[in-house]
């Protein structure tokens, strides 16, 4: 992210430097937040071809799909289904948990495995994929997605890593086995784990998903997303 940063701040000056010009005219104050509000809008425009993928490997509970739906949807991230399903598209229990979220959703169906595999060797490849996993030898904090290979030397995982205009994907497995142990002995390098208390088998999926992306999306910068309610905008206006 340390080019869409240094290119967002050719374009429009930093908060510090926006705050030095007001220090020496005040009638500048008011544009403070214009300022702001542009800067962060061209870092939207310069990211536009970043996108994390989110891919659900056989899952059993609709109500936690529905609910990856909508993260999907609040996040600008791409769903990736691979059947077989738990359960229908249609069952009401995936929509009500999705609500009015599945409008406009980037979803995507696979048939099985391997379906997926060679579709995205195919269409894909060179982008790195994470896989979920409490047998992952790596932390999700230890875990650097968006920097660059050669800037990651010290890194404890060995696993590809995103550029600044590339596809992240972040693989999860059914609610109750987690992914193929075959899948993780494939991509041992490529395993991370969500930190939790020993003894604790696993998050729920849906949470797993949100504590992931939101990991993902924090060291991209936010990848554009609205960052300040109105509150903020209240007391800064």
């Amino acid at each position: 992210m340390q080019l869409v940063d240094e290119m967002s701040n050719i374009l429009f000056p930093t908060d510090d430097l926006i705050f030095l010009i007001h220090d020496c005219n005040t009638t500048i104050k008011e544009n403070v937040w214009q300022w702001r509000a542009l800067r962060e809008s061209s870092k939207r425009a310069i990211i536009t071809t970043m996108k994390i993928n989110i891919v659900l490997f056989q899952p059993e509970i609709p109500q936690n799909t529905g609910n990856i739906a909508r993260t999907c949807s609040a996040t600008a991230s791409a769903l990736h289904l691979v059947h077989p399903l738990g359960f229908s598209l249609d069952e009401k229990h995936l929509r009500r948990a999705g609500l009015d979220y599945w409008d406009g959703l980037d979803i995507t169906q696979y048939e099985d495995d391997e379906d997926f595999f060679s579709r995205f060797a195919l269409e894909h490849d060179g982008d790195p994929m994470f896989f979920l996993s409490q047998k992952g030898a790596v932390s999700l904090w230890e875990t650097r997605f968006w920097e660059s290979a050669s800037s990651c030397a010290s890194s404890k995982t060995d696993a590809p890593v995103c550029d600044d205009s590339g596809n992240l994907w972040l693989a999860f497995g059914r609610e109750s086995r987690g992914l193929d142990d075959s899948m993780l002995d494939a991509h041992r390098d490529h395993c991370i784990r969500i930190p939790m208390i020993e003894g604790r088998r696993s998050l729920n999926l849906s949470n797993a998903v949100a504590v992931t992306v939101y990991e993902a999306l924090r060291q991209a910068g936010g990848l554009g997303l609205k960052q300040h309610g109105m509150l903020w905008e209240n007391a800064n206006a």
